[in-house]
């Protein structure tokens, strides 16, 4: 169970943040997998009825939050169920700030590279380098890539993970 712990997290933000790229649009079976590998995987990890309780709570927390802002446009609904399936994997720690910083911070460095990309549209295409349509013909963001990122890098403090490592050396 430790080694699916490990496994499931990255390989589904890596197919999140590819999708978003090429698509724009994240799959609803990406964050679905994300949410019923955890409930499935946490009570075989050493995570406390507490520790998975918050888990939830940081969920719910993160959905509300992007609801709001998906409701006022201002964020995708992929970008939402991603988070928020995310979240749940990191519980209501200083992991999940961590993980939201970072994602900030690379949705920053993100949108600027996709203004300044869109901008120069045609120099791509002069030289060949061959850029999803959808990326360039949208009128928003693939923010995927940026939680995606976010999600592998501050991975291994979410608590489950530590959990699971833990049972690895057990």
């Amino acid at each position: 169970m430790s080694t699916a712990v490990l496994l499931v997290l990255p390989i589904a933000l890596v197919l999140a943040a590819l999708t978003d790229f090429l698509e724009m649009k994240i799959p609803n079976a990406i964050p679905v997998l994300m949410i019923v590998s955890f409930l499935f995987a946490a009570p075989f990890t050493g995570l406390s009825l507490a520790e998975f309780g918050w888990n939830l709570a940081a969920a719910a927390i993160v959905f509300f939050a992007c609801f709001a802002l998906f409701a006022i446009n201002v964020m995708g609904g992929g970008d939402a169920k991603l988070l928020t399936a995310t979240a749940l994997w990191f519980g209501f720690n200083h992991a999940l700030f961590e993980f939201l910083v970072v994602t900030a911070f690379f949705g920053g460095i993100l949108t600027i590279f996709i203004i300044l990309l869109r901008a120069n549209w045609e120099k791509f295409a002069i030289i060949g380098v061959p850029l999803p349509r959808a990326l360039m013909s949208a009128n928003k963001v693939p923010y995927g890539i940026a939680i995606g990122a976010a999600g592998l890098m501050t991975y291994p403090q979410a608590p489950i993970v530590v959990a699971a490592i833990k049972g690895l050396g057990a």
